[in-house]
């Protein structure tokens, strides 16, 4: 092997546009080049609570057991549901795209019964179809997406949790995509658990999962509670219901790691958890809601320009999320060809979509920190030259002119 094929990693200037991963905050960057230290010093364990503490005002709840697992968002999706989920529990998930269909597959390995009620992608549920399916069905888990970036849609919750409580079912949804850029509203919604990731409007790097637990999800995970040889005492007690049949995602164990007792299961990933911290922390310093107002202010200056450039947006436009668009390519256009033009000659990343809407549709992301006006205004630019490129016509600067106004209303003098 000649070393010298193997530089120095020094990737290409990118400006991430789509659906996620975004340009991670510099800042978050700076977080994680600092040094690590043991995963049982004072420092470490006081970053560990601190953590914990700053998740539970970003997931907006009081829950205790608010923490991160370690791996990518699907991690904690599937930390939560191979903790909650019993072999042979009946499961509802309501699908309005990916992963929906994503949320199937986890809980089919776990060994669960999967239900599933399904709209037509670039449509999202009302309360009445998801209670219906429940008083139907009578699952044990409701599992949710809350926003489905394959088709840019933003699933209510609000009302779920009222109905998940009249009829005794454990209520989950998956955040990765919404949580800091859309409202998300743990206790007041009445969640007993969510997932998220970092890569996309928390401003991170993907890698770590935040997640947060209801007294009642906590109280069943640890009805399977099972300390594993080695480092149990006599003072454990195992839990009167089946195992977790993973050790990794048993978060059983990840509680009694992150708590007072620091049993040890893994080694905490430090600079992740440096970046995290970091992330939760410039949230909260922005202000959870301001947060939310900025993606809502970008997000919807890259639709007046999209609209003005006379392209047709994806899906129903009352439930998009603050932070993907999806954008229907125009007839006689290579989608593809449009993509790769962004990244080779503008340096922007836009992304297209899974299954039915592969080649149909782009999504662009305003996220993070991409969250920014100069980021809209770019891609807008960057994506009608490519457009006027390829020889389909627009209104010249008409898309700049829609975005520009949109910012001279909403951000007032």
């Amino acid at each position: 092997m000649d070393i010298a094929h193997f530089p120095q990693i020094n990737p290409p200037q990118r400006l991430l546009m789509g659906p996620g991963p975004i340009n991670a905050d510099p800042r978050v960057l700076r977080a994680m080049s600092s040094q690590l230290i043991g995963q049982y010093d004072p420092a470490m364990t006081h970053y560990m609570n601190e953590v914990m503490a700053l998740y539970r005002g970003v997931f907006r709840t009081e829950n205790r057991w608010t923490m991160l697992v370690d791996g990518t968002s699907r991690a904690g999706i599937e930390a939560i549901l191979v903790s909650a989920i019993r072999p042979g529990d009946k499961v509802l998930v309501p699908v309005f795209g990916r992963f929906g269909h994503l949320l199937c597959e986890i809980a089919r390995r776990c060994r669960a019964e999967v239900h599933t009620i399904e709209v037509p992608w670039g449509e999202v549920f009302a309360p009445d179809q998801v209670e219906d399916a429940i008083k139907r069905i009578r699952p044990r888990l409701l599992l949710t997406v809350q926003g489905d970036t394959s088709t840019t849609m933003l699933q209510p919750l609000a009302e779920l949790g009222a109905i998940c409580r009249r009829y005794d079912v454990l209520f989950y949804t998956d955040a990765t995509a919404s949580l800091g850029g859309n409202a998300l509203e743990t206790d007041a919604w009445g969640l007993d658990a969510v997932s998220a990731g970092m890569q996309k409007c928390l401003g991170g790097p993907s890698g770590t999962s935040p997640v947060t637990l209801s007294t009642r999800m906590e109280e069943a995970i640890r009805r399977r509670k099972c300390v594993e040889a080695g480092i149990r005492t006599d003072a454990h007690r195992d839990g009167d219901e089946e195992m977790i049949y993973s050790n990794y995602f048993d978060l059983g164990m990840v509680m009694d790691y992150w708590g007072p007792e620091r049993l040890n299961h893994h080694t905490e990933a430090t600079t992740a958890l440096f970046g995290a911290r970091e992330c939760a922390r410039l949230i909260l310093q922005e202000g959870l809601e301001n947060g939310i107002a900025r993606h809502k202010l970008h997000g919807d200056a890259l639709l007046k320009g999209i609209q003005a450039m006379g392209l047709e947006t994806f899906g129903d436009l009352k439930h998009k999320m603050n932070n993907v668009l999806g954008v229907v390519i125009p007839q006689g256009v290579n989608g593809d060809e449009v993509r790769k033009l962004m990244l080779e000659d503008f340096g922007i990343e836009i992304g297209t979509s899974f299954g039915p809407l592969h080649g149909k549709v782009w999504r662009i992301g305003t996220m993070g920190y991409n969250a920014r006006k100069d980021c809209v205004m770019t891609t807008l630019s960057a994506l009608e030259s490519v457009l006027n490129y390829l020889k389909f016509t627009t209104t010249q600067g008409a898309a700049m002119q829609a975005a520009w106004d949109h910012y001279r209303r909403e951000t007032p003098q």
